[in-house]
Formats: structure tokens, sequence, C-alpha cells
């Protein structure tokens, strides 16, 4: 069973530019490390305002969801990033989801494939 690793971050909307540099700079680290790439992606229309980043990834069991989570929280690099973007914070939440597979889908997407 998989799941998705989905951190939200809303923030103040007039430090848009120095929140993305920075978080740029965390997409670098994740490259650099071979840490799980996330996809970034911020809400176009929906509940969420624009002033919204989400960044989330699949992990294929809970255990690398776990290990995932563990390695973000002991790596003194993402610490330095991290310590410098809270500021621009409004509120930040962590989300964890279970991938719902149902048999039928995944047939009618492997004929579909075919």
């Amino acid at each position: 069973m998989a799941y998705v690793l989905r951190f939200v971050q809303r923030f103040r909307a007039k430090d848009e530019a120095a929140f993305m540099a920075l978080e740029a700079q965390f997409a670098a680290l994740e490259r650099r490390k071979g840490w799980p790439e996330g996809r970034r992606s911020r809400p176009f229309a929906g509940r969420e305002p624009a002033n919204t980043l989400v960044w989330e990834c699949e992990l294929k069991t809970l255990a690398e969801v776990n290990q995932a989570l563990a390695t973000l929280g002991r790596d003194p690099g993402h610490a330095r990033l991290l310590r410098r973007q809270i500021p621009y914070f409004l509120e930040a939440w962590t989300e964890i989801y279970e991938v719902l597979e149902f048999p039928e889908a995944r047939r009618a997407r492997r004929r579909r494939a075919s």
C-alpha cells in the first residue's frame, strides 16, 4: 500500500519571492542528497489561498514515510534552510494520505495501456 507525504506551508504573500527562493534551495538539496523528489504545487482555485505551497511525494510503505521524515529531521542542511524559511510561515502542517487502489480501476488502466 502506498502513501502520500505532504507538507503544506502557508506563507506571507508579501514575502513570496524570498520564500520561493528558499524553496528552490530545498529542491536543490533534495537532488543533491538523493532524497525523495517532491512535487511542488500551489492552489490555483480551491479552498487554500494562493500563498500556500504544497510539497508532496509518494512512498511505497509507511516505513518509508517514517524514514523520510527522520532523514529530513536529522539533516543539518535541511534544518538550516528550514530555520530561514520559518519566519515566512503563517502556518504549516504535515499530512500523510493512504493511496487507495481499487482492483477494477487497476485492471481498466492496464487494458488502456495495452
